[in-house]
């Protein structure tokens, strides 16, 4: 069946095809003005609807059947999952019903990404029960091909002539690092072209990851994320019976996931093990951090008497088998609470440093706020807007040049700030655009 319009009259071309009972099956055709069709042109154009709707359930169907087995697996790629679903909605001819289904599996994704995540309002005992029925699904206790690896791949990636040694964690969806983070890769490179950084997470060591990290690769940049291995990263450390303990269910991991908290004690393990430089993802690198030695930042201070009131653990600069991070690591295992945020971090150092600071053989510098955080979580928004009158833009050009003099880097509070735009004109905006090697989409950000 064809349409086709004539001067101001549309016509129908209709394909009847005889019984194949006949000799000879042909096809006639008949052209007639749409007004005059007789009965068995409706039959035809029936056919074809009927048809035409079955061909399109039975794919949209499909599809379905697709995605929904793949969430009833015990185990599957997510990554993986999207990159296909990715390539069905583009080449499908409608897609406005099936974005619908997109969204649906998207949300779904996102919710089984954070299975591990504790109950509320229970109590410990009902908390140490639910760890213990969970203990196969935390992948980062478990022993895999990957993890084995962690070593090897460790050995071979800063044995090759780094100029520094850095570190990160990413315990989040392959997903979530976007443009944003690898923003603060690149002000990272931008500073140190010749260092290698290690992003340790099972996420990223993927083939998500790779094509994430691929831009800095093709730059000739070295950047590996691979799956840490704790139990070799823990080895002959106060942490090894705790991580023991953890690995049997016998101790409360508390309200807060898990994951928040081993990501504190990941990279004071990296840092003992090999000793280097750990940052936040949102840290903006603004000059080397190469010449620092056994360093850790204020994040506050009392104006009266100058004295730090809080350290952070943001951006940690140390030797390997420093006596510092040991300690860091014992305090770390002796004093676990999973219930308390910043209690395994920023509160933890503080502790720490607070008791041995003046005892002789740690030999390591606090610095002041300005060195990593020249703006408190509270404060950092007003470095994202653009100046909205002279004296705005007379305070960006006043801070910026304080910037670029006191300061190795700035902390962007990720918390606070992940949903602020950057704005052109604005402070980050400034040291980004000053900052970046592929310096892609900054505004749009």
């Amino acid at each position: 069946m064809l349409l086709s319009r004539s001067g101001s009259s549309l016509y129908v071309l209709t394909i009847f095809t005889y019984p194949h009972s006949y000799k000879n099956s042909v096809n006639m055709c008949s052209s007639r003005p749409l007004g005059t069709v007789r009965p068995p042109l409706f039959s035809t154009i029936s056919f074809a609807v009927i048809f035409f709707v079955i061909l399109f359930a039975g794919s949209v169907f499909s599809n379905l059947s697709i995605y929904s087995f793949a969430f009833r697996t015990k185990r599957y790629d997510p990554d993986f999952l999207s990159h296909k679903i990715h390539q069905r909605f583009q080449s499908t001819s409608s897609p406005l019903p099936l974005l619908s289904v997109k969204e649906e599996i998207e949300d779904a994704d996102i919710k089984d990404q954070n299975p591990l995540i504790p109950p509320f309002n229970v109590t410990e005992e009902e908390r140490i029960a639910w760890f213990r029925k969970k203990l196969p699904e935390f992948e980062i206790f478990q022993s895999t091909g990957l993890t084995r690896q962690f070593s090897g791949r460790a050995k071979k990636f800063f044995g090759s002539g780094c100029e520094v040694r850095f570190f990160m964690t990413w315990i989040s969806p392959a997903r979530s690092f976007h443009r944003r983070e690898l923003f603060a890769l690149e002000t990272l490179f931008k500073a140190h072209p010749h260092g290698c950084l290690m992003i340790l997470s099972g996420t990223l060591d993927s083939r998500h990851g790779n094509h994430i990290l691929k831009p800095l690769r093709d730059h000739g940049f070295r950047v590996l994320a691979v799956t840490p291995d704790l139990s070799f990263l823990l080895e002959s450390t106060p942490a090894e019976a705790w991580l023991d303990e953890m690995k049997k269910g016998n101790k409360d991991p508390g309200e807060i996931p898990l994951a928040q908290n081993l990501s504190n004690l990941l990279r004071l393990a990296a840092l003992y093990k090999y000793g280097g430089i750990y940052l936040d993802t949102d840290f903006v690198v603004l000059k080397k951090l190469s010449g620092l030695r056994n360093s850790i930042g204020a994040q506050s201070i009392d104006i009266e008497t100058g004295n730090w009131t809080r350290l952070n653990n943001a951006v940690l600069v140390f030797e390997k088998n420093h006596p510092l991070l040991f300690k860091f690591i014992e305090e770390f295992s002796l004093t676990f609470d999973g219930n308390k945020w910043g209690h395994n971090g920023p509160y933890l150092v503080s502790r720490v440093v607070a008791r041995v600071g003046r005892r002789p053989g740690y030999n390591f510098t606090v610095l002041p706020p300005m060195a990593f955080y020249p703006a408190d979580w509270n404060r950092i928004s007003g470095f994202f807007h653009r100046p909205k009158n002279p004296a705005n833009s007379k305070w960006v050009k006043a801070k910026l040049l304080q910037l670029s003099g006191d300061t190795y880097g700035v902390h962007l509070w990720n918390k606070q700030s992940s949903r602020l735009r950057i704005e052109e004109g604005s402070i980050i905006g400034s040291l980004i655009s000053d900052h970046c090697v592929l310096c892609e989409q900054i505004y749009s950000s």
